[in-house]
């Protein structure tokens, strides 16, 4: 059985079962499984072929995670869209990618969003939360002429992933893979799956489609929330009374910084999580205020999942001696440092490149941008990133997109951006801008009120400071150590 098939079955099984909470209402196995059925046979009655590409403007709400795992069970191919952006940068992806369908939720059918959909010939699908229902876009019952792009090779799902330079690209991982990413969710769970989750990762990014296949897989019963925010975060953990919670960083500072007491999380062991570095000053609080213990993971979208976590049996015996490590190797991953101009493997305790073999992916080593250290007893340390990429409450930030978005306005000559300390989200971008000078001038607001038109959320310099010229290093390139700097004296 592949494991399309198996996720069918899966999705079948049990039907009265709970499977989704959102906005209070529960969503039972049975209705998920219809609802992901409805979307498949909507997309063939519109006359979408089998082989076009499937963009979903994905939200974290019971419809769109139904019409996802229809898509999977069935073996369409499905693309994710970022709902975290304008109007304008979805109708362009649209118009770019031409979908053979777009699904959306109402909110996120704008005019532009239709526009695109209509000029690319893609048929509609609109879900509905209000009335429980998909159903079809007003005027895209039916799938146009095309072309719409098909993909060579395996069948699989396209996820938007920041690359290592330039612009965020689409990594396809094929269907097959998506065993991995049930087995890197459970892998450092061992004896507590299956317990009622809360999901915190966004569905558009690795770790909530994982957590969206393994939920099913696992016959775990999961709240969904729009966007992680502390009430109903806290809300959902006292009735559910997990065992476990999951998230990125900003979870924790964000719980702490609320005043979550004890008493509200008194049924959680254990954290679990990734996405960005955990420091051992965050881990020490967060388990002193809640007597939990943290298990921390490493992955990316190109190894589809977690490749180095801690488990609950290494943190009984390592807990101390390696804090701040991200664990260890999952059984057949292989992994090592490598120097960064000669590629050459370096022993233990040296710092450079980290590469992995994941048997799943590739054969071959696949080399990271992230600086690294393996110790002799084969723990691993992040030490950064070799891209000057920020990572931002988990999501990672790629200085040289937001540099390129701020150019596109008319009265920006250049811009150089740094990221500085945030006590909640680890990491926050700001910007330094030099104007043209025969250009119209503009404040700091309305360039970060362009850059929400034209970059996803999470790309927003926090703070854009204008500047008379940005300070150059001798090769005329901007000093990123001096655009710290003026930040920092601000702070």
């Amino acid at each position: 059985m592949d494991f399309n098939d198996q996720l069918r079955a899966s999705l079948r099984a049990t039907p009265e079962a709970h499977l989704f909470e959102y906005k209070g209402r529960e969503y039972s196995r049975g209705e998920i499984s219809a609802f992901a059925d409805r979307a498949v046979a909507l997309l063939d009655a519109a006359g979408v072929p089998a082989d076009a590409r499937i963009g979903v403007i994905v939200r974290n709400r019971a419809l769109h995670a139904a019409a996802m795992l229809g898509l999977i069970a069935h073996g369409r191919l499905l693309t994710t869209v970022y709902a975290i952006q304008s109007p304008e940068a979805m109708a362009a992806e649209i118009l770019d990618t031409r979908f053979g369908a777009v699904i959306a939720d109402m909110q996120d059918w704008t005019a532009e969003v239709q526009a695109a959909a209509i000029a690319t010939g893609a048929a509609g699908l609109v879900l509905n939360h209000e009335a429980k229902l998909i159903g079809y876009r007003e005027g895209l019952a039916k799938a146009g002429e095309g072309p719409f792009p098909t993909l060579e090779g395996e069948r699989g799902i396209e996820i938007l992933s920041s690359g290592t330079t330039g612009k965020p690209k689409r990594i396809l991982f094929p269907f097959r893979m998506l065993v991995r990413a049930v087995e890197s969710v459970s892998a450092a769970r061992t004896g507590i799956d299956p317990e009622p989750d809360i999901l915190t990762w966004p569905y558009g990014g690795i770790g909530g489609m994982c957590n969206l296949v393994a939920g099913v897989i696992l016959e775990r019963h999961t709240t969904l929330l729009d966007k992680f925010n502390v009430p109903e975060g806290i809300e959902a953990v006292r009735r559910h009374r997990p065992k476990f919670l999951s998230g990125p960083p900003a979870v924790a500072r964000m719980a702490l910084d609320a005043g979550v007491t004890m008493d509200d999380m008194a049924s959680v062991l254990y954290f679990f999580g990734g996405g960005a570095p955990f420091s051992p000053e965050l881990q020490e609080e967060f388990e002193s205020a809640y007597d939990l213990k943290v298990i921390w993971a490493y992955g990316a979208t190109e190894f589809c999942g977690t490749i180095i976590s801690w488990t609950p049996a290494l943190y009984e015996t390592h807990h101390d001696s390696k804090r701040g490590a991200m664990g260890k190797a999952l059984p057949g991953i292989s992994l090592r440092v490598t120097d960064a101009d000669t590629h050459e493997p370096l022993p233990p305790g040296e710092m450079g490149y980290l590469e992995a073999i994941v048997p799943a992916v590739n054969e071959d080593w696949i080399r990271t941008t992230d600086l690294a250290v393996i110790d002799a007893d084969g723990f691993v340390f992040h030490l950064g990133r070799g891209d000057g990429a920020i990572v931002r409450g988990g999501f990672k930030v790629l200085p040289e997109k937001i540099v390129e978005g701020l150019q596109a306005h008319p009265s920006v000559l250049d811009a150089a951006v740094v990221g500085i300390a945030d006590q909640r989200l680890g990491e926050i971008p700001v910007a330094a801008v030099e104007l043209r000078d025969a250009a119209p001038v503009v404040t700091g607001d309305e360039l970060r009120e362009h850059a929400r038109r034209v970059l996803v959320v999470h790309h927003v310099p926090a703070k854009i400071m204008i500047v008379d010229r940005l300070p150059r290093t001798t090769s005329l390139k901007p000093d990123l150590g001096a655009v710290k700097r003026l930040f920092e004296e601000q702070q």
